[in-house]
């Protein structure tokens, strides 16, 4: 196999360097705060090497945003589902939940991209990877569904009931009143999602409970 030109590499590598410091200022200063001659005196570098390898800031956000949709993607396909049934559900939240301030920041910036429509192209990219993972999850559900394991209703609702706990979740961690609610931080997450490897599963009505 032929191996990769150093100077591939050294540009790779630098883009990823970019890009990991980007999230670093954005997490701790704020997006808004963060301008491009302070990424690159962040990184060490000039101005202009940033901008031969992004054309704006607004495209250091998608390429941020399309990496963690992949590596879910990634991850989702690397589950050994067939082993154990809830490792899907617990590799969703587990994802979701163990970063919820990147959570947070990724939600905002969406938010300022398809707001004024920039970059549609990597938009357009980053939805059909979130499609994609949603058809992977619709597709496990429906066989969930018909093994009678889940609850009878259309498979995108369990799908988008995980989307809103781990979006409540985060909610809850960046409320200054409802973040001190929780006396243990880090077991109260374990236990939402315990819950939400749980919610979904189909009931035992009435009329199926066995006769005494």
């Amino acid at each position: 196999m032929q191996t990769e030109p150093r100077k591939i590499r050294e540009f790779r590598r630098r883009e990823q360097e970019i890009l990991d410091t980007s999230l670093k200022l954005f997490l701790e200063e704020g997006e808004d705060s963060v301008t491009v001659e302070m990424i690159a005196d962040a990184v060490g570098i000039g101005k202009g090497t940033i901008y031969k390898h992004f054309k704006s800031k607004s495209e250091i956000y998608l390429r941020l945003m399309l990496d963690y949709e992949r590596d879910l993607n990634a991850l989702l396909q690397a589950v050994d589902y067939d082993r154990d049934k809830d490792a899907l559900s617990r590799a969703y939240f587990e994802y979701r939940m163990r970063d919820p301030k990147r959570y947070r920041l990724f939600s905002r910036l969406e938010e300022k991209v398809v707001k004024v429509n920039q970059l549609p192209t990597m938009i357009a990219e980053l939805h059909a990877i979130r499609a994609s993972n949603l058809n992977y999850l619709n597709q496990l559900v429906k066989g969930r569904i018909a093994e009678g394991k889940l609850e009878d209703v259309p498979p995108n609702f369990h799908v988008l009931a995980a989307w809103a706990l781990v979006h409540g979740a985060v909610g809850l961690y960046h409320s200054p009143f409802w973040s001190e609610q929780m006396e243990d931080q880090e077991r109260f997450f374990q236990f939402l999602m315990d819950i939400g490897v749980r919610m979904g599963n189909r009931r035992k009505r009435d009329s199926e409970q066995p006769a005494s």
